[in-house]
């Protein structure tokens, strides 16, 4: 009786003591940890306002899907733009809509505009030449013009892969060689690259599209460790599938236009929240960021880690394309 008793009493205090110990440790670590978290954050958001705000941001691509968002995005955080394009009708439709937003919290600037086309080397180093003579540097570069395509690789006219590739690569490249000694000498800027997952992995009857975003990939990769040294940073953004209009315009097998919104662009992530990831990594200076669902980060994942499993799903997905195409 004595013991059971004896042994009641020992609980109650063991009890006692894990309550106080709780109260007087767990509890108060807890809250702590909560507030050194949202007071990194608020650092973290501090530091990427200063950032963005006042910085000169150019925009390839600006009058459509990505590119447009992104205009918004950067517009709304105080940034001076610099909207490039090929249509100058639309560049200063987007330059209205910017300036017509009000931003109380913050002072925006009226956007510069430059017309060229990304796939025209010479006008690539021309408009380089204007942005810098206009502002006198740039801060952050994104890369974002692009065209896909549609088609396979047998029935595909060799000009069509190398205007993939004018446009995907070439164009991105130049521009950012243009604009690099600029960065260098200040030792200061950023540049984005808008990739795709198709710049890690390769999916049937894409072939022109992923071999330019491979190419991206790995030229910004290299980019990125040689520049280091000069404080300079580089972000290789790699989205899904986009509601865009990047199917619609997408070249096929003999260069004309696709024409067709596919199922998976039409239901993919908006332009709006891609934008916002960017405007975040850039903010952050991340080095990459992938920006896809489940699935496609599954198969980039898939394809480094089991190579055979990876190709035997897309030789079937290409078997599968062919009978829906052939039916």
């Amino acid at each position: 009786m004595v013991t059971a008793a004896a042994a009641a009493a020992r609980k109650t205090v063991q009890k006692g003591r894990l309550m106080d110990f709780t109260s007087t440790v767990i509890i108060p670590l807890l809250f702590g940890s909560l507030g050194i978290f949202a007071l990194f954050r608020l650092l973290q958001w501090m530091r990427m306002r200063a950032y963005l705000q006042e910085a000169v941001v150019v925009i390839t691509g600006a009058t459509s899907g990505l590119g447009k968002e992104c205009a918004k995005a950067f517009h709304a955080a105080g940034s001076k733009l610099v909207l490039c394009g090929r249509d100058s009708e639309k560049l200063k439709e987007l330059v209205q809509e910017l300036c017509a937003v009000k931003n109380h919290r913050k002072s925006t600037h009226e956007p510069h505009t430059v017309v060229f086309d990304l796939s025209d080397t010479k006008a690539v180093v021309n408009a380089a030449e204007e942005i810098l003579k206009a502002l006198g540097h740039v801060d952050i570069l994104i890369n974002n013009a692009g065209i896909s395509f549609r088609g396979t690789i047998v029935d595909t006219e060799l000009h069509v892969d190398k205007k993939v590739m004018e446009t995907n690569y070439f164009g991105p490249v130049a521009l950012t060689k243009a604009l690099l000694p600029s960065m260098i000498k200040r030792r200061q800027g950023h540049i984005v690259a808008i990739s795709s997952v198709q710049g890690k992995i390769s999916i049937p009857f894409r072939s022109a599209y992923a071999a330019s975003k491979h190419a991206t990939q790995a030229f910004f990769d290299c980019l990125r460790a040689e520049v280091e040294q000069y404080d300079i940073e580089v972000t290789v953004v790699s989205p899904g599938y986009i509601q865009t209009n990047l199917s619609l315009n997408a070249v096929t097998a003999d260069g004309s236009r696709y024409g067709v919104m596919d199922k998976t662009t039409a239901e993919g992530q908006t332009a709006a929240e891609v934008a916002q990831v960017v405007l975040n990594a850039v903010g952050q200076k991340k080095k990459e960021v992938l920006v896809a669902g489940l699935t496609p980060c599954l198969a980039v994942y898939l394809r480094n880690l089991c190579p055979r499993l990876f190709f035997t799903l897309m030789a079937s997905r290409a078997k599968k394309e062919r009978k829906v195409k052939g039916s």
